[in-house]
C-alpha cells in the first residue's frame, strides 16, 4: 500500500494539539503538586482514550477504514506495551525515593522528553525501512527474539540504581543531596545555604537536583522499550504519521495509566504472555508481508486484541480475592 500523502499543515496541527494538551495538563490540571488519586487517574485515562478514539473516528472518515484500523491496532499495541513502562516507572520512583506528590510532574516532563526521542526514532526507522529492504528482517528478528525472551522471563530487567545513565548524569552534573520540591535546578547559593551543595563547582551558578537524574532515567528507559514497540507498529502500517500519532496518544495517556495501575501491577501475572505473543505475531507479520503479501489490519487487530485481552482477563481472574480477605491467591501452582 502506498503511504498517505499527509499535508504539512496536518502535521503542524497535530503537534499544536499535543502542545496545547500538555500546557493544559501542566498549568491547569496539575498546576499544584499533589498526589494523584485513583479517581483522578481514572478520568484522565478515560479522557486520553476518548481523544484517541475520536482521532480514530476521524481517520476512518478522512483516510478510510484501512488506515483507521491501522491506527487503532497500533494504538492498542502501544497501549498494551506501555504497561511494562508502568512497572519500571514505579521501580524508578521507589529506588530514587521520589515523593508521591511530585511524581505526576516528573512523569509529565519525562513523557515530553520521551515523545521527542520517539519522534526521532520513528523518523530514523521510517527512513531505514524506505532505503534498505533488509531492515524489515532485522526488525522482525528483534520483535520475535524479544517476544520469546519475554515469554521465558528473560526480558529487559531494569535496575535504576546501577543504570549507566544514572552513573553518567551523576558524574557529569553537580547534584544536590536532596530534592528541592519539583525543581530540576537550584541556585548554587541556595544549595550551599541549605547545606545540600556537593563538593564540586556548579554549572553557571546552578546545581542539579536528583530530579534531573529521575527525568533522565524515565526518558531513556522509555526509549529502550520503544525499541520493541516502534518496530511492532511499523509491522502494522508504513505510514509515519499513524506511527507517531499512535505513540503520542499512548504516551500522553501513560501518566494516568501509571497512577491507575502502579499499585495493582502484581495482578497482571499473565500479561507478559499476551505481550510476548503480540511481539512474535507482528514480527512474523513483518516477514510474511515482505515475502507473501500484506496482512490486512482488520486481521491483525482482533488477533492482538484477543491476545492482550485474554491475558489480562485470566490474570485478573487468577489473582481475584474470592473470600474477601485481601489476600491474593498464588499466580502459579
Amino acid at each position: 500500500m502506498r503511504a498517505m500523502n499527509v499535508p504539512a499543515w496536518i502535521w503542524i496541527a497535530f503537534v499544536v494539539f499535543l502542545i496545547v494538551m500538555l500546557l493544559l495538563d501542566l498549568f491547569v490540571l496539575h498546576r499544584d503538586a499533589h498526589e494523584v488519586s485513583l479517581r483522578e487517574a481514572t478520568w484522565l485515562s478515560a479522557l486520553w482514550v476518548g481523544l484517541a478514539l475520536v482521532f480514530a473516528a476521524g481517520m476512518f472518515v478522512v483516510a478510510g477504514s484501512t488506515r483507521g484500523t491501522e491506527f487503532v491496532t497500533g494504538y492498542l499495541i502501544e497501549k498494551a506495551l506501555s504497561v511494562d513502562n508502568v512497572f519500571v516507572f514505579a521501580l524508578i520512583f521507589a529506588t530514587m525515593s521520589v515523593p508521591a506528590k511530585y511524581q505526576a510532574r516528573v512523569l509529565l516532563w519525562g513523557i515530553v522528553g520521551a515523545l521527542v526521542l520517539r519522534a526521532i526514532f520513528i523518523v530514523i526507522g521510517a527512513e531505514l525501512l524506505e532505503r534498505y529492504d533488509w531492515v524489515v528482517y532485522a526488525f522482525a528478528a528483534l520483535l520475535i527474539v524479544t517476544g520469546l525472551r519475554m515469554l521465558s522471563g528473560k526480558h529487559e530487567s531494569v535496575d535504576p540504581e546501577h543504570s549507566r545513565v544514572l552513573r553518567l548524569v551523576r558524574r557529569l552534573v553537580p547534584m544536590t543531596s536532596r530534592y528541592r520540591g519539583e525543581h530540576v535546578w537550584v541556585r548554587a547559593a541556595a544549595a550551599r545555604e541549605a547545606g545540600e551543595a556537593p563538593d564540586r563547582s556548579p554549572l553557571l551558578g546552578w546545581y542539579a537536583t536528583p530530579m534531573l537524574a529521575v527525568l533522565a532515567l524515565v526518558m531513556t528507559t522509555d526509549l529502550i522499550f520503544a525499541l520493541d514497540s516502534i518496530p511492532a507498529i511499523f509491522a502494522i502500517t508504513n505510514e509515519t504519521f499513524i506511527v507517531f500519532a499512535a505513540n503520542a496518544f499512548a504516551l500522553l495517556g501513560l501518566r494516568a495509566l501509571y497512577f491507575m495501575l502502579a499499585g495493582a501491577m502484581k495482578r497482571f501475572v499473565y500479561l507478559h504472555i499476551g505481550l510476548a505473543f503480540t511481539l512474535v505475531f507482528v514480527g512474523a507479520k513483518f516477514v510474511w508481508s515482505d515475502l507473501v503479501g500484506k496482512v490486512p489490519a482488520y486481521v491483525s487487530l482482533p488477533v492482538i486484541a484477543i491476545a492482550v485481552g485474554v491475558s489480562i482477563g485470566v490474570s485478573l481472574w487468577k489473582t481475584r480475592d474470592p473470600d474477601g480477605t485481601g489476600a491474593l491467591p498464588a499466580a502459579h501452582g
